[in-house]
């Protein structure tokens, strides 16, 4: 069997292949719930054949929205629409997962499609927050240098976001530490400019996952998603990422996946076919982690080369299943294999 659409089994989950959906948001919410939109793009995914399909970023506090329409999991009414959508990408076949986060500075924007500015308190927007008071990008509004006590606050809410998660029935959380988002703004050194205990900068990413892992069974997996360097001068780099990878294995993390970039707005990111891929393989062979590869994969000879050369154990498309749903059917084809859709709609393959 082609690599790619071998099995792969984390824990005591299964997944039919190493094809997953990467977290793309819709910014389609209200009030942090999910909907018909949330159920019908991702339960498509499903269908469509692939081995995990992740729910988008998802805040665990309503101030760590990026926009005021991205998903929430941070009060209860939360659980009953997710426990929905968990349910249907189940009984597809596939792993259901959701990653949780916290957008720190880069909070209370407009949705890309209206323009990704910030939005003023005035106007329905809210203050963020962030290690440091040090914006994003120049004029945007300064965010609140967390306290010390506030931190705690936000490691109990991943900790009480993942308790949900798993009353929804999801079978994996990946927490997002990567993308300039609140994790990694402790972690690089362009946004943390603490001079206390979290001027050790991958603490508050430690904490987090070993809140989380303390109340996700111990039979589930736990991902943890990482932009490996910020592309900028005296920023984050990958030799750090190697170091946190290794911390994040010792905690209870059992899989790395592997980004890069959005710590600042002047990275200049050399994007090509695969270009994160060199990350994912580094990070597997020298932390001894599973990782996931991500980022400009768009044919199945392509993902199937690189988890058939070692270079990640998943991967993880997100605007290839945006284009094509049934990716992972079409792959199976071009790969060899026989396709296995829904038996309703078996008569097209």
């Amino acid at each position: 069997m082609a690599p790619l659409l071998t099995p792969l089994t984390i824990r005591e989950v299964a997944f039919r292949n190493r094809i997953g959906v990467s977290p793309m948001c819709q910014y389609s919410a209200v009030d942090g719930l999910v909907n018909d939109w949330h159920l019908v793009h991702l339960g498509s995914r499903a269908a469509g054949g692939a081995g995990l399909v992740m729910v988008e970023a998802t805040a665990v506090e309503s101030r760590g929205r990026i926009s005021p329409s991205d998903t929430g999991i941070w009060k209860d009414d939360h659980i009953a629409p997710l426990a929905r959508i968990a349910s249907f990408i189940r009984g597809q076949g596939a792993v259901s997962g959701i990653q949780i986060a916290h957008a720190g500075r880069k909070a209370s924007t407009r949705r890309p499609w209206e323009g990704g500015t910030a939005i003023p308190e005035s106007e329905g927007g809210w203050q963020t927050v962030a290690p440091s008071a040090v914006p994003f990008r120049d004029g945007d509004p300064a965010p609140l240098a967390l306290s010390i006590p506030e931190i705690h606050g936000i490691v109990d809410a991943f900790r009480a976001a993942a308790q949900r998660a798993l009353a929804a029935g999801f079978q994996v959380v990946e927490i997002h530490g990567a993308h300039g988002y609140l994790i990694h703004q402790f972690l690089s050194p362009i946004s943390n400019r603490r001079d206390d205990e979290y001027a050790d900068r991958p603490r508050l990413a430690l904490e987090v996952a070993a809140a989380v892992r303390s109340v996700w069974p111990a039979n589930l997996p736990l991902f943890f998603r990482v932009s490996a360097t910020d592309w900028v001068e005296g920023g984050w780099t990958i030799d750090d990422t190697v170091a946190l990878a290794r911390r994040l294995g010792a905690l209870g993390v059992d899989l790395v996946d592997c980004s890069s970039g959005g710590s600042s707005p002047h990275a200049k990111i050399p994007m090509g076919p695969g270009y994160q891929v060199p990350f994912s393989e580094r990070i597997r062979r020298e932390s001894g982690v599973l990782t996931a590869a991500v980022g400009m994969i768009v044919t199945p000879d392509q993902a199937n080369a690189i988890v058939a050369a070692g270079q990640a154990d998943m991967v993880l498309l997100a605007r290839e299943l945006l284009r094509d749903p049934y990716f992972p059917l079409r792959a199976a084809k071009a790969l060899g294999e026989e396709p296995k859709p829904p038996i309703q709609y078996a008569r097209a393959w």
